[in-house]
């Protein structure tokens, strides 16, 4: 390939070749779902995204070609003072990688990142994490067949060359599961919380959707408890959990969101939500076709189709674990809903 030239995103153009730049990668994929372009948008908006209320991130496009005009691949540095702090580290994060199979563009990439970070004074790199730990990061090292659920990562195998290549490590595996026989499994939860509810008699209510603002903070207080072992954590900010609560408001269903509560203290939640895409993978990132809200339609028709979830968040306080909350709440899950999705 010939030269490659790497520079930082400062325009609106730059920012929507940034976001489009993936359809390019995956034109051949068929398990990828492109991203809703508007989602995009709003997740790197820097006025409208709470991460740059504490913390702050670059984007950048390499290009090759006579006049460098073809863009061969993209990246994201961030620098979360927050994760800074609470582990007493001095780490930067690089994450929205996606690169063309060629070792010169994903070094160029990952130089201009590290640059970056090193002129916020941080000495080292880790990724793909998209901001933080609470939003989509990881790399796929297997079940590329698989069409990722919401808010998982996916990317084609020869990424883990790439990056190996430029001189990363492995630091921590992460797995998803599959829960695809839920009725089988009820009869398992039933015994289990039946057995701890005498020992723990908490109280599992249904999340208060109607007044969804102070129970998001409810959630965060849990949340940032209930996770803060966990590696990779940091806590969300009240700014934060607000904006990812009206992101997820429209996907969010009743019989899906559980509190869990011991003396009417909070002890634990879980949280699923219809996997959205299901149909995102029929609207090809975007709502509208010449004005027409063909999109729209096509993602209204399919959501209303979708046969499955995602469990993305399950969590229970230090003190009340190993008490069978954890049980309890998927019971609520299993029973009620996730038979039908």
């Amino acid at each position: 390939m010939s030269k490659i030239e790497v520079s930082e995103v400062s325009s609106r153009r730059d920012r929507d070749a940034f976001i489009e730049f993936p359809w390019r990668i995956y034109v051949n994929d068929p398990a990828w779902v492109p991203p809703l372009i508007i989602e995009r948008k709003a997740f790197l908006n820097r006025k409208r995204h709470p991460f740059y209320l504490h913390g702050d991130a670059a984007l950048f496009l390499a290009r090759s070609g006579s006049r460098r005009s073809e863009i061969v691949g993209r990246i994201m540095a961030s620098d979360d003072p927050n994760y800074n702090s609470l582990h007493q580290t001095n780490v930067g994060c690089f994450g929205l990688f996606e690169c063309m199979n060629d070792h010169q563009v994903a070094a160029a990439l990952f130089d201009a990142a590290a640059d970056w970070l090193r002129k916020k004074g941080r000495t080292e790199i880790m990724g793909p994490i998209d901001y933080s730990t609470n939003y989509v990061c990881g790399l796929l090292v297997d079940g590329f067949q698989f069409p990722p659920t919401i808010l998982t990562a996916h990317n084609p195998p020869y990424y883990r060359d790439l990056i190996e290549g430029c001189g990363f490590a492995k630091i921590k595996d992460w797995y998803a599961w599959w829960f695809d026989d839920p009725a089988k499994a009820v009869t398992h939860l039933r015994r289990l919380a039946t057995r701890f509810n005498t020992r723990c008699p908490a109280v599992i209510r249904p999340a208060n959707l109607n007044n969804i603002r102070d129970e998001s903070r409810r959630l965060r207080e849990i949340y940032n408890q209930a996770w803060k072992k966990n590696w990779g954590f940091v806590p969300f900010t009240e700014a934060e959990i607000e904006f990812m609560t009206e992101e997820l408001k429209p996907l969010l269903v009743p019989e899906f969101a559980w509190v869990a509560e011991v003396d009417d203290e909070p002890a634990g939640f879980i949280l699923a939500v219809p996997d959205i895409n299901v149909a995102l993978r029929h609207i090809n990132g975007r709502l509208t076709t010449f004005g027409l809200p063909i999109g729209l339609l096509k993602l209204l028709y399919h959501k209303s189709r979708t046969r499955t979830a995602r469990l993305i968040a399950l969590g229970v306080i230090e003190k009340y674990r190993r008490t069978g909350i954890a049980e309890m709440l998927v019971l609520r899950i299993v029973e009620d809903r996730v038979s039908e999705y």
